[in-house]
C-alpha cells in the first residue's frame, strides 16, 4: 500500500480524494496525471494512493481511506474490485467515485460512468454529486467442514448474484481467454456449461414467506439490472428503490433457452427501448422461462454443493445463500448528465 501525505496544515484545512486501485488492470501514470490536473482545479490537498493486494481486492485499503480522513474514493479496476471497495465504504458516507477499468464495468454502466473516457470519469469524482443507491448484502453458507460444522460469510454485491448456469458458467471461465476477449470469455464458458450441465433444483422463499421448490437454470438477485452489449436483463430494476430484484431462468421444453434469449434478448434488449415495442410486448404472452420478483430478503437452498457468483466473480461453494437489501448504504458520485449505458 502506497500514498503520498499533504503537509499537516493543508491536512486540516483542504479535502483530499483517495484512489484504490488494482495494479494490474490500472494504468497507473495516465490516472496519476488525470487526478493531478483535477485536483489542482478542485484546490484538494495531495490525492493519496492504496494499491489492492492478493489477499484483499479492495476493502481494507478503502477502510484504511476513510481512516486517513479521505472525502471521496476512487475506485480504480474491474468489478472485483469495485465490489470490495464498496464493501468497505458502506454506511461510511464517504462516496465512491467508479474508474472503470475492468472486463464487465457492471455498475459503471448502470449509473452511466464513460467507459474509456477516464478524464470524464475522473472529472465525476472531484466534480459530481452525491448520489445514495443500495447495497446488497449476501450471506453464503457453506458446506460442512471435515467436522461437519458449516460455517457463513458475508459479501456486498452491487449489481448482480447468483446461482446455477451463471456461477457455474464465471467459475469455469479460461482466465487467459477472459483477459483476450473480454466480457464475451463467459458466453464460451456459457456454451460448454449448457452441453454438459442439468438445471438446478432450488428451495426459496421471499421475505421470511414460507419455501417453495423450484427447477431452474439459474437464479440472480439483482441490484440493477444492465449487462455489458446493452442486454438488459432486468428492466425494470432500480438501484436505489429499497427492493431486490430476482430472475429466475427455467427450463419450459426443449426450446427453453431460444424463449429466454427472445425474452432478454429481444424484448428487453430491442423492443423496451421504444414505445412502439412496449406496445408490442403488451399485445403478446410473456415467456414463463423468465420469471421476475422482487423482495427486501431472497433465500434459498441446494441439495448439493454449487457455485456462487458475486458481480461476476466466483465466490466458492455454497449449500445456500440470503440474500438482502441494505437501502441506500452506498453514496456514489456522479455527473448529471451520465445516463446508463444501454
Amino acid at each position: 500500500m502506497t500514498q503520498g501525505a499533504p503537509g499537516a496544515e493543508q491536512a486540516r484545512s483542504w479535502p483530499h480524494a483517495a484512489v484504490v486501485y488494482q495494479p494490474v488492470k490500472t494504468q497507473l501514470s495516465l490516472l496519476r496525471s488525470t487526478v493531478g490536473r483535477a485536483e489542482a482545479r478542485a484546490g484538494w490537498a495531495p490525492t493519496r494512493w492504496y494499491e489492492t493486494e492478493a489477499h484483499d481486492s479492495g476493502t481494507g485499503a478503502a477502510r484504511q481511506a476513510i481512516a486517513d480522513g479521505a472525502s471521496v474514493v476512487l475506485g480504480a479496476g474491474g468489478d472485483g474490485t469495485i465490489r470490495a471497495i464498496a464493501e468497505g465504504l458502506g454506511h461510511t458516507r464517504v462516496p465512491l467515485a467508479i474508474i472503470p477499468q475492468g472486463t464487465g464495468n457492471l455498475l459503471a454502466r448502470n449509473l452511466g460512468v464513460p467507459l474509456g473516457d477516464l478524464a470524464a470519469a475522473v472529472e465525476g469524482a472531484f466534480f459530481g454529486r452525491n448520489r445514495p443507491i443500495d447495497l446488497g448484502r449476501m450471506t453464503i453458507v457453506r458446506p460442512p467442514d471435515a467436522e461437519g460444522i458449516e460455517r457463513e460469510d458475508e459479501h456486498a454485491f452491487l449489481v448482480l448474484a447468483g446461482m446455477g448456469l451463471d456461477a457455474r458458467t464465471i467459475r469455469t471461465t479460461k482466465s487467459e481467454l477472459k483477459r483476450r476477449v473480454g466480457w464475451l470469455a463467459y458466453v464460451d464458458a456459457g456454451v460448454r456449461t449448457m452441453v454438459k450441465d442439468r438445471p438446478l433444483n432450488i428451495h426459496y422463499s421471499v421475505d421470511g414467506g414460507p419455501a417453495h421448490e423450484l427447477t431452474v437454470y439459474t437464479v440472480m438477485i439483482g441490484n440493477c439490472g444492465l449487462l455489458p452489449g446493452g442486454v438488459l436483463l432486468i428492466p425494470d430494476a432500480h438501484i436505489d428503490d429499497g427492493l431486490l430484484d430476482v430472475v429466475a431462468l427455467t427450463p419450459l421444453g426443449p426450446f427453453s433457452w431460444l424463449r429466454i434469449w427472445n425474452k432478454i434478448g429481444w424484448e428487453n434488449g430491442v423492443l423496451r427501448k421504444s414505445k412502439v415495442g412496449r406496445r408490442i410486448i403488451d399485445l403478446v404472452n410473456d415467456t414463463k422461462s423468465v420469471n421476475y420478483l422482487t423482495a427486501r430478503t431472497y433465500a434459498l437452498s441446494v441439495p448439493r454443493p454449487e457455485p456462487v457468483q458475486l458481480d461476476g466473480d466466483d465466490f466458492g461453494l455454497a449449500i445456500a445463500v440470503r440474500g438482502v437489501v441494505d437501502p441506500g448504504a452506498l453514496i456514489v458520485r456522479v455527473l448529471p448528465n451520465w445516463l446508463p449505458l444501454i
